[in-house]
C-alpha cells in the first residue's frame, strides 16, 4: 500500500486521514481553506483536536467565549512560531475567516476531556536540531505545556539540501522511556512551490522499504517504521508533524545501523 496522500485544495473542511480508512489508527488528518467572512461549525465529537494556523487570521467561537485575531502569517515560511488553537472532546463551535485561511486539523481520540485554549506565538518552542549535513530548525507547538493529552505537533523547516530526522528514527515499540508507540504524519509545503523532497519509511525487516517524492500539500503517514527526510537543494522545506500514542512526547529510537552518525 502506499503511505503518501495528496490534499487537493478545496473550500471548507477536507478531511485526508481518516481512522479506518487510512493506516493509522489513532491520529487523523484533514485541512480547512475558508475565505475571508466565511465561517464553518465543526464537533470535535470523541477527539482532542490541534488547529495549526498556516495561513491566514481567524475567531473561532463557542459559548460565551470569542478567541479574536488567531494567526500570525500568510505563509509558513514567514513566521517559524506558528498560532494555534486546541479543542477537546465532544465541543462544537464556529471558525470565521478574516482573510485566506488554511488551517491543518490534527485528531485523536481521548478518554478525558480538557479545556479549550488558544495559544499565541509567544506559547512555541523553536529549537535547532541536528548539525548539517542533517539540520532541520523544529517547533513545538502541542505537547504537555499544553492542554492536550495525547497529541504533539510541531513544524519543521529544513536547512536547504540537507537530510532531517537522521539517522533515521521509529517510534513503534513499547520500550520507554527511550522509545514509545506513537504514530505519525507529516505534511509538505515548498517555496517555491513547484520544490519537492524525498520522504524514506522503512523497517528492518525489510517488508516495508519505500522512498517517496513529496511535493506541495502533500503527506505521508508513518504507522510505524524508520523515517527520514531528504530536502532538495534551491527550496524551502517545510514540513508540519503530528504525533499521536501510547505516551505523549518525543520517545525515539534510531537505526542501529546509523546511530553511530550522532556519536561522532
Amino acid at each position: 500500500m502506499s503511505y503518501k496522500k495528496a490534499y487537493v485544495p478545496a473550500n471548507g473542511y477536507t478531511p485526508i486521514c481518516k481512522i479506518g480508512e487510512c493506516s493509522l489508527k489513532k491520529l487523523e488528518f484533514g485541512i480547512i481553506e475558508l475565505e475571508a467572512g466565511q465561517s464553518l461549525k465543526f464537533n470535535t465529537e470523541d477527539k482532542e483536536t490541534a488547529f495549526i494556523m498556516l495561513e491566514g487570521h481567524c475567531d473561532v467561537a463557542f459559548g460565551d467565549t470569542k478567541w479574536e485575531n488567531i494567526g500570525n502569517r500568510n505563509t509558513v515560511f514567514e513566521n517559524r512560531k506558528a498560532e494555534s488553537f486546541y479543542m477537546p472532546k465532544e465541543i462544537e463551535f464556529v471558525i470565521t475567516a478574516i482573510d485566506h485561511i488554511k488551517i491543518a486539523v490534527c485528531a485523536t481520540p481521548v478518554a478525558e476531556k480538557t479545556e479549550p485554549q488558544v495559544l499565541r506565538e509567544d506559547h512555541v518552542v523553536l529549537k535547532l536540531l541536528g548539525e548539517q549535513p542533517y539540520q532541520r530548525e523544529t517547533s513545538f507547538i502541542i505537547d504537555g505545556n499544553s492542554n492536550a493529552k495525547v497529541l504533539t505537533i510541531g513544524e519543521a523547516y529544513v536547512t536547504e539540501g540537507n537530510w532531517a530526522g537522521f539517522p533515521p528514527h521509529k517510534h513503534d515499540e513499547n520500550n520507554m522511556p527511550k522509545e514509545c508507540i506513537a504514530e505519525e504524519i507529516y505534511y509538505f509545503l515548498f517555496e517555491p512551490k513547484q520544490g519537492f523532497g524525498v520522504q524514506c519509511l522503512y523497517t528492518s525487516d525489510g517488508k516495508v522499504d519505500e522512498a517517496y517524492r513529496v511535493k506541495n500539500d502533500e503527506l505521508v503517514e508513518f504507522p510505524f517504521g524508520y523515517h527520514t527526510t531528504v530536502a532538495t537543494p534551491g527550496y524551502q522545506t517545510y514540513f508540519l508533524w503530528l504525533m499521536a500514542g501510547d505516551y505523549q512526547g518525543f520517545n525515539r529510537s534510531s537505526d542501529p545501523d546509523h546511530e553511530w552518525i550522532e556519536k561522532r
